[in-house]
């Protein structure tokens, strides 16, 4: 994985620097709150409902061990022993004190972290596949381009203070794993016929408010002009970006606005100006970004294990963790392996310092110390053994990290909701308690078979609601939380926003009415067909129906 070099050491030293002068001036009343928000939000400082919370950037979801012990520590020492990950692959303390964020910020350059950029109206933090470097359909490995464009979008003098937060998700396999028609900028790597690495350029996506999936403005952009090109993208977007409403000024807004043609026409007579530039990506930057992510020193495996089959015939619940939490690997011999985060009970995306201590021991024993955070709040190790797989499902399971739902409907994205964000109508994680204590039953589950359901306090979407399976909104009325449901968004090749079902349900009310859509589509399925599957085929209506008819709310429309 990528390390710091002198100039990220200074860097990054130079800004806790500031930061900690900042902060001392705002404590001492030197420094108004007002003057002060903008630059602690750079620093992934929100002040929330009950206390700071400092998000830490993790780049592209990777982490060694010893960053992941250093979080441990950190979470012990100056919150409450435990952490939230969130979907762009980041950390979130949820209750550090304000006085001690700079040691924080500190303590977390010790071992190559900052928060720089996690928060603002600034380019955030770059994620991609959570299985980059190992995934059998992988066709151009993201990490190195990430990477290239971590380098060109921090502190980017032009892009400190944008009409709004922007966020870039890059893919390099034939599955796209990073969502990337739902984000401000999504690209496509993948090669022509000779090879060479390209970009597909899919601009203006994003969910919030007004969800939109992004459109196509350039279908073959050559990898070198990555980081010219998007400098075109976002001065059109600087320069035209709403400013007086921000519930308009993502860039999204504007390429509706537009037109995603006369969007791209703008950028290509921007980026005329820079092209073949300066910022132009030579042979040799590409090498030193790509000389960062080489596979391990791994030992040659077999293709098959006996012992390992063994196991997988005689005991059942290894056999089920397999199905779901173990993927092939494109080395002979291994897997990638995710570690579930979702257990029964759990608020989805928690970790504790415990188990935090524990990942890292399982990494540096299993996957050569590094792990991944994926886009749906848990963890991967990516190249386990496949002698290992039941070694460390035992390991895992001492420490509450091998629940076997990875896919399934109690897997589910879930924002931090009422609890914490001061943005938040409605809180989120009850909601996903109460429904995971609706579906406690892993045959069920299982049964059901593959569902993401997300869930969001709010109309940021910080869950990805709209683009779950199943969708819960958190909506205000009159002071009262409701919840607003949808079906049949998707992520991946086949990208969808859902469609809502109907008026909303009061909190004791939804994981009813889950129950009752998924009853509607054991009933309705054909063999093999997802629950995605099955709405697409048949529409909403029969859920619908199913629905508002069960719980006799058909005359409730007030709640709508």
């Amino acid at each position: 994985m990528y390390r710091y070099d002198d100039y990220d050491r200074a860097l990054v030293r130079e800004r806790v620097a500031q930061y900690r002068d900042q902060l001392q001036r705002n404590l001492a009343g030197e420094l108004s709150d007002d003057d002060f928000r903008p630059l602690r939000l750079q620093n992934g400082l929100y002040i929330q409902r009950h206390a700071p919370m400092l998000r830490i950037a993790i780049p592209y979801g990777m982490l060694s061990s010893i960053q992941l012990r250093k979080l441990a520590d950190i979470a012990r020492r100056y919150d409450r022993g435990y952490a939230h990950f969130t979907t762009r692959q980041n950390l979130q303390l949820n209750w550090p004190k304000l006085e001690d964020t700079a040691d924080i910020l500190a303590e977390l350059a010790t071992v190559e972290m900052h928060a720089i950029q996690t928060s603002g109206n600034c380019i955030r933090n770059i994620t991609t596949d959570p299985f980059a470097g190992v995934a059998p359909d992988e066709v151009v490995d993201p990490r190195p381009y990430c990477e290239m464009l971590r380098q060109w979008s921090t502190f980017h003098p032009e892009f400190a203070f944008l009409p709004r937060k922007f966020k870039i998700a890059i893919s390099g396999s034939l599955e796209d794993r990073a969502v990337t028609y739902a984000h401000d900028v999504g690209l496509q790597l993948y090669r022509d016929a000779s090879g060479e690495v390209l970009a597909r350029v899919i601009v203006g996506g994003g969910m919030g408010r007004t969800p939109i999936l992004g459109s196509v403005i350039h279908e073959a952009l050559p990898w070198r002009h990555l980081p010219t090109y998007l400098d075109a993208v976002l001065r059109v977007y600087n320069r035209h970006g709403r400013r007086d409403n921000a519930y308009k000024a993502r860039i999204k807004i504007l390429v509706k606005a537009i037109g995603a043609d006369e969007f791209a026409r703008q950028v290509e007579a921007e980026w005329q100006l820079e092209r073949d530039g300066i910022a132009t990506v030579t042979d040799e930057e590409l090498a030193i970004a790509r000389s960062a992510f080489s596979d391990p020193a791994a030992p040659p495996r077999p293709e098959n294990d006996t012992e390992f089959e063994a196991k997988l015939a005689e005991d059942k619940g290894f056999a089920r963790w397999v199905s779901r939490c173990v993927r092939g690997h494109k080395r002979a011999g291994y897997r990638a392996v995710t570690l579930s985060l979702k257990p029964h009970g759990v608020a989805p995306g928690d970790i504790t310092s415990q188990q935090m201590d524990a990942v890292a021991d399982l990494a540096d024993r299993y996957s050569f110390g590094e792990l991944r955070v994926t886009h749906e709040q848990n963890l991967v190790l990516a190249d386990v053994a496949l002698a290992d797989l039941h070694a460390l499902w035992i390991e895992a399971r001492k420490h509450n990290l091998a629940t076997p739902n990875i896919g399934l409907l109690t897997d589910m994205i879930c924002c931090p909701g009422g609890d914490f964000c001061s943005l938040a109508n409605a809180k989120s994680i009850p909601i996903a308690q109460a429904i995971q204590a609706e579906f406690d039953d892993l045959d069920y589950l299982h049964d059901i078979g593959e569902l993401e359901l997300n869930i969001s306090g709010c109309m940021n979407s910080c869950g990805h609601h709209h683009v779950g399976h199943i969708g819960i909104l958190g909506v205000d009325k009159a002071g009262s939380e409701w919840y607003q449901v949808s079906i049949g968004g998707a992520q991946g090749n086949t990208t969808a926003l859902g469609d809502v079902i109907g008026p909303s349900f009061a909190a004791s009310e939804v994981p009813g009415v889950i129950r009752t859509l998924i009853e509607t589509y054991v009933e309705a399925r054909t063999p093999e067909e997802r629950f995605l599957d099955t709405v697409r085929r048949l529409g909403i209506a029969p859920f619908k129906s199913r629905v508002y008819g069960e719980s006799a709310r058909k005359a409730e429309v007030t709640h709508g």
